[in-house]
Order: C-alpha cells, then sequence, then structure tokens
C-alpha cells in the first residue's frame, strides 16, 4: 500500500454557460463546456493509522473542516468503503478561493483519484466521477479534466478534443460573490443563452475565431449587477487587445484568451495595475 501520494488539481474556465431552467429538485439544468487551465493546486495525502482526516493549507483562508469540498470526498470514500485509517492532507494553493475557477471541486477530485490509489481502490474515474457527484456539481467533470462538454447539473460529461492551444489572462476581482446569490437573481426571461453545441462544433474543426466568438455565460449579467467592476475589467481586456473576455463560472473571475503570448503579456501587464490577483496560464493539452 502507498503511503503518500501527490495530486495536481487543475483549474477550470467555462468557454459557455448556459442555464437552460429550474429543476423540480431545485438545481438548474445547464449546458457548458469547460476546460482546463495550467493553474493548479497540488495535494499531498498521507495514510495516517489513527481513524482521523487533517487538513492542513499554505492558505490561511481556506476552512479545514466538513466545509472544505476535500474533507467531504475523503469522509465520503471513508464512509462507502468502511476505510478504518485516517488521511493527512496538505492542500497547496495556488487558484484562488470562491473565484468560478473550481478550485474546491478540483481539490474534490484531486482528493478522490489520490486516495483510490492510496487506498487501493481500483476504482474507474467513472466510478469516481459518479462520487464526486455526492460531493459538488462540478466534481465529476474535475476528476477527468480536459475539455468537455457537461449538463444536467453536471454530472453527464461529453468528452472533446483539447481547444486550440492559447493563453489565458485570469483576473479575480478582490470581493467574491456567492453561487446562490446569483442563481437565486436569475431572471429567466432575459437570460443570454450561449451556443454551447456551436462552441463544442467549433472545438472539433479546432477553429480558433470561431471558438472566440462562440464565448458565452448566463450568470454574467446577474454576478455583473453584483460586481460592476467585472464589466470594467472586461472592457479593458479587450483593449489591452484580448481574442475575447468573459466570467467563469459564477464569477467573480474574468478570463481573456489571445492566441499570441505577446498579446497576453500585454493584457496581463495592463491589468497587473488595476488588480491583486492576475495570472497568465495556457490551456492544457
Amino acid at each position: 500500500m502507498n503511503t503518500e501520494v501527490t495530486e495536481k488539481a487543475p483549474a477550470k474556465i467555462n468557454l459557455t454557460l448556459d442555464v437552460l431552467h429550474k429543476r423540480e429538485d431545485g438545481y438548474h439544468e445547464l449546458e457548458m463546456v469547460m476546460t482546463s487551465v495550467d493553474l493548479a493546486d497540488y495535494i499531498t495525502l498521507k495514510t495516517l493509522k489513527k481513524d482521523t482526516i487533517i487538513i492542513q493549507s499554505n492558505n490561511g483562508f481556506l476552512p479545514l473542516d466538513q466545509r472544505n469540498h476535500a474533507y467531504k470526498a475523503a469522509r465520503l470514500i471513508k464512509d462507502k468503503f468502511n476505510i478504518q485509517l485516517g488521511v493527512e492532507m496538505m492542500i497547496r494553493k495556488n487558484i484562488p478561493i470562491a473565484a468560478g475557477l473550481g478550485g474546491g471541486s478540483s481539490d474534490a477530485a484531486a482528493t478522490l483519484r489520490g486516495l483510490n490509489q492510496l487506498w487501493n481502490l481500483n476504482l474507474s474515474l467513472a466510478e469516481l466521477a459518479e462520487l464526486g457527484a455526492e460531493v459538488g456539481s462540478d466534481v465529476p467533470y474535475c476528476i477527468y479534466g480536459g475539455t468537455a462538454f457537461v449538463s444536467g447539473r453536471g454530472e453527464k460529461i461529453e468528452h472533446l478534443e483539447a481547444v486550440p492551444q492559447c493563453w489565458v489572462v485570469l483576473v479575480k476581482p478582490k470581493k467574491g460573490i456567492s453561487t446562490g446569490t446569483v442563481f437565486s437573481a436569475l431572471s429567466y426571461e432575459t437570460l443570454i443563452h450561449p451556443s454551447t453545441r456551436l462552441m463544442v462544433a467549433a472545438i472539433q474543426e479546432q477553429d480558433y475565431s470561431k471558438m472566440t466568438n462562440l464565448i458565452g455565460n448566463s450568470l454574467e449579467e446577474a454576478s455583473t449587477i453584483r460586481q460592476p467592476s467585472i464589466e470594467k475589467i472586461k472592457q479593458k481586456m479587450i483593449s489591452f487587445g484580448a481574442d475575447a473576455a468573459l466570467m467563469s463560472g459564477s464569477g467573480p473571475t474574468i478570463f481573456a484568451l489571445c492566441r499570441k503570448y505577446s498579446r497576453a503579456q500585454r493584457v496581463y501587464n495592463g491589468l497587473k495595475g488595476f488588480c491583486n490577483e492576475v495570472y497568465l496560464v495556457r490551456t492544457l493539452k
């Protein structure tokens, strides 16, 4: 049995996010295209003989108890498979918290993958994704990563080939936004619906300019009302030369796509003056 495993937990961005309707179970029916970017947390898991879950992190704002998605994932695996051992986790956070980049979900997915190895459970990725759905809506996608068309409340995943590789500038405004607040403020009559199916086709054709023209997020308007800086940052990104700019998830992070590194560098440098948290990364192959 392994005694220590380290897993990479990459951030994701939503190239499209469409809210179709509210379901009877209280969740929303979604259609999204997501892709992983090279900004990642790293989770090191060690087996403990004592039946306990201990989390440590380099980030003082991260909850280290049952509010943490990685903790929930470890608890779930222990309960499901009646594991009497404990685990100590060190979460090295690089992805901003509550940012719309799937950091918590990716940490939970990395925990499930890591414990699967650590405790020789021999679960397939599909089985891990099914478990992940019990932890959070974005966890099944994060089990696989890469580029995917995701529907339902996040549990239906159709793998796509990688997006045409490009540079991504991420900007996280200071103030976070609660996902629940954004969803409850939606006005279904005026929602903008991006064409997710056309986005899938653009990725299949590896057509970068078509892809950048089709990005869209149904939640952006409701989030921008709560945080007007989202629109301002988007405008700045475009004025600095980005090919496209959009809010990811329920926000508040905004990303810019750039084919050329020199453009991405200009967007990155231009926004460094306005915001503390600015990252320049690539899409993952």
